[in-house]
């Protein structure tokens, strides 16, 4: 009969996101693993099978959690310009730069990382980068100025918008300067007004 695990999932994934999110895929050494999620290494292979699937399920989990969060913002019918909603998005990630907050985004880390190379990982990044860009869509139909292109129109300007926010959450984990990256929200800004 097995033993029943001795800590909780949900937990492990949790602290193991955070590891990920500092040091990014290949920076994550199993040591660091093991330490930022409390287990042994009989563990963290029972559970997760291997690095891999681990960060697997931390990018879903990330996707459920910051992703989601990001499309409902961009969804929310309580601010009516759409495209103030995406101004809040960008906004709101120059602010925890500002904070000293440097992980950037770990969808953005990713693509820029292990989804270079590895089809699975690029698969994870490219749904969870497409559901902000389909959010984006959606936020750009709610914005008067831009509800008038057609879809097409308005799918080159999602696209256009998301390239802007993985250069600033990949810029902002390269620690480049706030004046730059404060151009970046500008710019977004000026191509919305």
């Amino acid at each position: 009969m097995a033993r029943p695990r001795s800590f909780d999932t949900d937990d492990a994934l949790e602290k193991a996101m955070h590891v990920f999110w500092a040091r990014g895929y290949e920076g994550a050494s199993l040591p660091d693993l093991l330490d930022g999620m409390g287990l042994t290494r009989g563990s963290l292979y029972k559970a997760f099978t291997d690095k891999k699937t681990l960060f697997l399920q931390v990018l879903a989990r990330y996707e459920s959690q910051a992703v989601q969060e990001g499309v409902a913002m961009l969804s929310d019918p309580s601010i009516p310009n759409g495209a103030e909603r995406i101004m809040s998005m960008f906004r709101g990630s120059y602010q925890r730069v500002v904070d000293g907050d440097a992980r950037g985004c770990l969808l953005c880390t990713a693509a820029a990382g292990p989804s270079t190379y590895d089809d699975e990982i690029a698969k994870a990044v490219s749904h969870g980068l497409g559901a902000l860009r389909d959010g984006i869509f959606v936020a750009l139909g709610a914005s008067p100025k831009h509800a008038t292109l057609n879809t097409a129109e308005r799918g080159a300007l999602a696209d256009m918008i998301i390239a802007q926010y993985v250069g600033l959450r990949t810029m902002a984990r390269a620690r480049i300067d706030h004046d730059t990256l404060h151009n970046i929200v500008r710019s977004v800004g000026v191509m919305l007004a």
